[in-house]
């Protein structure tokens, strides 16, 4: 609810005292925020604020204990309308008591290391902020206190409604830096300001078919789809091909050369082996359908995430991390180190030592996707494997993860030789570049999956290969 936060101007105030009371007043953390706030707002010091009624370390549902919202007048100049400007207060370490946050230092970052941010395009006579903005931040940052899994620049996040709740065109979401928010050095460690910058559905899918960081430089060029600041407008009726159809050539050059750098996305999907019968309790589908489904080990869930994660980086190489690797620089300095242990799960790694999951090889497999995920496979095959790259789906409803990869990827458990192989529940698929084009002419009705009636199956007996697109409720019934 609007109101009830601590008193944004008052940290201001008592910048530079030498109070004894001052930290129990004003948490650090939060005081480093809101003086880049008051940087960039020295006229709004007591902005309206949504505060969580019980907070998250209360036991409460909502992990960002105050979302202030800012009228910003834009620019002018740079043709920068006026706007709505929100700020979250807890994804980052605000107490560095360990309430939220274990700290770990003043070096790495603070908490999970940024906080969101949200520019929204102010109505004419609209005399104070809408508030839905701050319960949309806060299901963002439930997602990333439940999953672990951390934001970056060029990231995006389908949320197929109307992002206000409308009938607006805007459904999706894609992450940047905020354009006039530095990072903060706090006594817990360094925050980013992440910004959030709602988008079309045409306008995803084209982020995820080449990358994120493409798409948000051309809404930059276009003023009405959110200009230089990236401005959500939420009564936005065109996407940007509609209002400017040059730019649909620059998205499909990009992905002819760049391919896409969506390296996987969480998804419902299962596998089974079909080499064996039903009965083996080694058989693949006790790992997908059984009621005592084999857990990922540690090392095999950080492998995954860290793959998910490389492809986000620009020019990422295609090598898949080696099995047996800590975590590696550079790809998760954006996660505390603390949360480390609870993700590689060490205590159930002893138990059953990695090194003792045998990889299988198997003859024969049967993959099976929701009919969102299965409009992603082509993006796999074209944007990925015919660019010497890797892909993973990872399951949402269990430990399930398919990983497709081509014969110019290291690190590969699956080879040539043996292109179906499993580690655990973890399936990996090694396709040639012949066969990803063969993949490609026989899977063309994916690319307009709303012309096709569910289940749908695809089959390449001679590469005993079999395809499946079910409906959602095959996978949120795991008994089915």
């Amino acid at each position: 609810r609007p109101g009830g936060g601590p008193p944004a101007g008052g940290p201001g105030s008592g910048s530079g005292s030498g109070s004894g009371s001052f930290p129990s007043l004003f948490p650090p953390g939060l005081h480093g925020i809101y003086g880049e706030c008051r940087r960039l707002y020295p006229d709004q010091p007591n902005p309206l604020q949504v505060t969580a009624i019980l907070k998250y370390w209360l036991g409460g549902p909502d992990p960002l204990d105050y979302v202030s919202m800012y009228r910003n007048l834009g620019n002018p100049a740079l043709n920068v309308p006026e706007h709505w400007h929100y700020v979250s207060f807890g994804l980052s370490d605000l107490y560095g008591d360990n309430r939220v946050h274990e700290f770990t230092g003043t070096d790495g970052p603070s908490g999970f290391g940024f906080e969101l941010t949200f520019r929204l395009k102010r109505e004419t006579g609209e005399s104070a902020p809408p508030t839905w903005p701050a319960e949309l931040m806060q299901g963002l940052a439930r997602y990333v206190f439940q999953s672990e899994n951390t934001f970056c620049s060029g990231d995006h996040v389908s949320w197929h409604s109307p992002l206000d709740n409308s009938e607006s065109r805007i459904q999706h979401m894609l992450l940047t830096e905020d354009p006039q928010m530095q990072p903060v050095q706090t006594p817990f460690g360094v925050v980013t300001f992440l910004q959030i910058v709602g988008v079309c559905t045409e306008e995803l899918h084209a982020a995820q078919q080449w990358n994120g960081q493409g798409i948000l430089e051309l809404l930059r060029t276009v003023p009405v789809a959110g200009g230089p600041w990236l401005i959500t407008d939420m009564r936005r009726g065109e996407t940007i091909f509609e209002i400017d159809p040059h730019l649909q050539e620059r998205v499909d050059k990009g992905i002819e050369t760049d391919g896409s750098n969506l390296s996987g996305v969480s998804a419902k999907c299962a596998w089974d082996d079909l080499s064996r019968p039903p009965e083996d309790d080694e058989d693949s589908r006790s790992i997908c359908i059984g009621t005592q489904p084999r857990r990922l080990s540690g090392k095999d869930t950080e492998q995954i995430r860290e793959t998910l994660r490389r492809g986000l980086e620009i020019n990422s190489k295609p090598v898949l991390p080696p099995i047996n690797a800590q975590r590696q620089n550079g790809l998760n300095l954006d996660r505390a180190p603390s949360r480390k242990d609870s993700l590689e799960s060490e205590s159930s790694a002893a138990i059953i030592p990695h090194e003792l999951i045998r990889t299988r090889q198997l003859e024969s497999v049967h993959l099976k996707f929701n009919q969102e995920s299965g409009a992603l496979i082509p993006l796999c095959l074209r944007g990925r494997l015919l660019h010497g790259r890797h892909f993973t789906y990872k399951s949402i409803t269990g430990d399930t993860a398919i990983t497709f990869v081509s014969t110019g990827v290291e690190g590969a458990f699956a080879t040539e030789e043996h292109p179906y192989a499993a580690h655990g529940p973890w399936l990996q698929i090694l396709l040639t570049e012949e066969f990803v084009e063969r993949m490609l002419e026989d899977l063309e009705d994916l690319n307009s999956p709303e012309e096709f009636k569910l289940p749908k199956e695809y089959s390449w007996p001679e590469k005993k290969l079999k395809v499946s697109i079910l409906p959602d409720a095959v996978f949120d019934n795991p008994l089915h």
